[in-house]
């Protein structure tokens, strides 16, 4: 892992993407909370620097911790850049950092294709069987679920059986909240979603053509 006040080039990049109004920070729930015009602005500057950094930053991002990593996701979404999917199903399977695996989520659900679904079922056919750990399952089941409604699918039905992987993960030790459903983590991700597709607008015509 890169860290920043040990990498020149990774610093640069934080200065530039992550760190400005502690962006990395507010990719998530906390943009629902921001009233409209402050959500604008972040949205608008967001779809800016989508447009304006480069693969090769991203990858150098990716390769950096939580902040550096879920704010490259968040980029990745807004610009459609689908050329990092595999690289984010990866990341997401392997779950070396925390805080950023929604993003990862997120981002898959935006591509919205087969392919993605395939990835968060990946995880979720993981993770599951790992009641002890509570990390993204809720985001991928989310993400899985709302995807099944854009894609005309059912990958997500095998989990969420009576006895199916997701009830032995959240009724598994230790105590997890059942009153949150999978129907709840859906409404979620595509709330995160949306963000997405309104800054994808202020995105530069370049990444517009990827959508």
């Amino acid at each position: 892992m890169r860290r920043p006040h040990e990498d020149p080039e990774l610093l640069a990049l934080v200065r530039r993407y992550v760190a400005p109004d502690r962006r990395y920070l507010k990719l998530g729930g906390s943009l629902a909370r921001m009233n409209e015009s402050e959500r604008g602005t972040f949205l608008r500057r967001l779809g800016a620097d989508a447009g304006d950094i480069t693969p090769r930053e991203l990858a150098v991002l990716l390769e950096g911790g939580w902040r550096e990593r879920r704010t490259a996701a968040w980029l990745i979404a807004v610009a459609r850049r689908t050329e990092f999917r595999e690289r984010l199903g990866e990341m997401l399977l392997a779950s070396e950092v925390g805080f950023a695996g929604t993003a990862y989520c997120v981002t898959l659900a935006t591509f919205a294709t087969p392919d993605d679904a395939e990835l968060l079922a990946a995880y979720l056919d993981r993770y599951l069987r790992r009641p002890d750990l509570y990390w993204d399952q809720p985001s991928a089941i989310g993400a899985l679920v709302h995807l099944d409604a854009r894609l005309g699918a059912d990958r997500a039905s095998r989990f969420l059986t009576a006895d199916g992987l997701w009830h032995q993960w959240i009724d598994g030790p230790p105590h997890k909240e059942h009153h949150t459903t999978p129907d709840n983590y859906r409404g979620a991700i595509g709330e995160l979603c949306g963000f997405v597709d309104e800054s994808a607008e202020h995105c530069p015509s370049r990444c517009r053509t990827r959508m």
